[in-house]
């Protein structure tokens, strides 16, 4: 089958990328293979794509299993915020989270409190993984974000985690008793890696409330609902005309999972969405690792912490 690409004209797509998309695409039992304008070469396999096949395909997931994206709001105001004061509050969040696993887990529908991951459950991780505090500093359309419950100026908490070293040890499970190969998923091995990879989704839910409920303890605001948590890592069963079929999604988020849609997008560039938009400025940031066109011109940077004098740093729409 042919591959696909969601772009624009000017639009420069890594084009190691596109052969690695119709490289997918031409797996046995793939359907559609869709690479969105984000598209870039992964391990083998692209990242910002989706795949519709008749077999699962644990390899195009990843080892990063529920990897994805929550927002939270704090009920804090940008023209109170204390930067540096914050700063000094998030340190050492890469170590043990002293909350209650077990009773987090089960809220999430997991029965695993003994598990030797969790000791990783509330925190960030490397590569491009952060959790961000950002400020509402414009509306474009007001009647669509009163509906989000949020105020003009408010900070709120975006974090960017996955399911850690449970993931990783899913995949890693299944590669070395059947390698990197589709299989179907009433099949033994399938069924396996299936329940494995639901628990990771979960976990990684879990995880990133659990890092929100540390800064919530940290700054001292109550920590609310997320406004969105999107998983953009997985593989789930959809219906296609009748026909049921393997959704998987590497860098993808779907956008029908919530009733409003968030893009995140690289600092200094401009996006939206025709219902609800809005930009967002990035105030404080940690985490160990940068992805995309980072640029550190005019912040104060220490160890796992990296403070955002500009809030033309980082934009989101909404």
């Amino acid at each position: 089958m042919r591959a696909h690409v969601i772009t624009i004209d000017g639009l420069w797509i890594d084009g190691e990328a596109i052969r690695q998309l119709e490289l997918t695409a031409s797996l046995p039992g793939m359907r559609v293979a869709v690479g969105q304008p984000d598209l870039h070469p992964g391990r083998g396999h692209p990242i910002g794509a989706a795949f519709l096949c008749d077999l699962v395909y644990p390899h195009l997931v990843g080892n990063d299993i529920g990897c994805g994206m929550a927002l939270f709001p704090t009920g804090m105001m940008a023209r109170s915020a204390k930067p540096q004061r914050w700063a000094d509050r998030l340190t050492d969040l890469e170590g043990a989270w002293p909350g209650d696993h077990a009773a987090l887990l089960e809220s999430f529908g997991i029965d695993g409190a003994d598990w030797p991951l969790n000791a990783s459950l509330g925190t960030i991780g490397g590569g491009n993984h952060f959790a961000e505090l950002q400020a509402v500093h414009e509306i474009v359309d007001p009647s669509a974000f009163e509906r989000l419950g949020l105020s003009a100026g408010e900070v709120v908490l975006l974090v960017h985690s996955g399911s850690r070293g449970f993931g990783d040890a899913a995949l890693g499970r299944f590669v070395d008793k059947n390698g990197a190969v589709g299989v179907d998923a009433e099949s033994s091995e399938g069924a396996s890696y299936l329940i494995e990879h639901d628990k990771a989704v979960a976990w990684g839910d879990a995880n990133r409330t659990a890092i929100a409920t540390r800064f919530a303890l940290r700054l001292h605001f109550d920590l609310g609902a997320p406004l969105i948590d999107v998983c953009h890592n997985s593989v789930v069963a959809q219906d296609d005309g009748g026909r049921a079929g393997w959704l998987h999604r590497k860098g993808a988020a779907p956008a029908a999972s919530w009733s409003f849609p968030v893009a995140v997008v690289r600092r200094r560039t401009s996006s939206s969405r025709p219902a609800i938009r809005g930009r967002v400025g990035g105030l404080l940031r940690t985490g160990r690792g940068e992805s995309g066109d980072v640029r550190r011109r005019g912040t104060k940077s220490q160890p796992g912490l990296r403070q955002r004098r500009s809030c033309e740093l980082r934009k989101a729409a909404w």
